[in-house]
């Protein structure tokens, strides 16, 4: 059966054993059909200690070639401060505007750290 995402703690709970010990962030998609159920979960670029390039096309070729309804971005830092940067922010509002473009909602963006979570959306930086 497909994991169904309810929450950024469901996010979080997926994701976590995965990122908490990366050196480098690393930006996940989550690929959601229409009950929010993930048929496919794909990293998208790996970046620095501090910094990921992410490049729209990328996220969005996968959630078009899925036939996703929606996606749901997490990445994590390895500073294990989940509070988003300025650039965070940057890419997560070119993403939804990206996604609008193409008929994918962005649902949320959780940004990972040690132990705890920010969700964008959750703080109103996601629309």
């Amino acid at each position: 059966p497909k994991r169904k995402i309810r929450s950024p703690a469901d996010v979080h709970s997926l994701l976590y054993p995965k990122m908490r010990e990366q050196k480098k962030e690393k930006l996940t998609a989550l690929f959601l059909d229409t009950k929010n159920q993930i048929p496919r979960e794909e990293v998208i670029s790996i970046g620095t200690l501090n910094a990921n390039i992410v490049n729209p096309s990328e996220v969005f070729t996968s959630a078009l070639l899925e036939s996703s309804a929606s996606v749901i971005l997490a990445h994590n830092h390895p500073s294990g401060d989940p509070t988003p940067s300025k650039e965070d922010i940057a890419v997560t509002e070119k993403l939804i505007e990206g996604g609008k473009l193409l008929g994918r909602d962005v649902l949320d963006h959780v940004i990972i750290g040690d132990g705890r979570y920010v969700s964008l959306k959750d703080e109103g930086l996601v629309r």
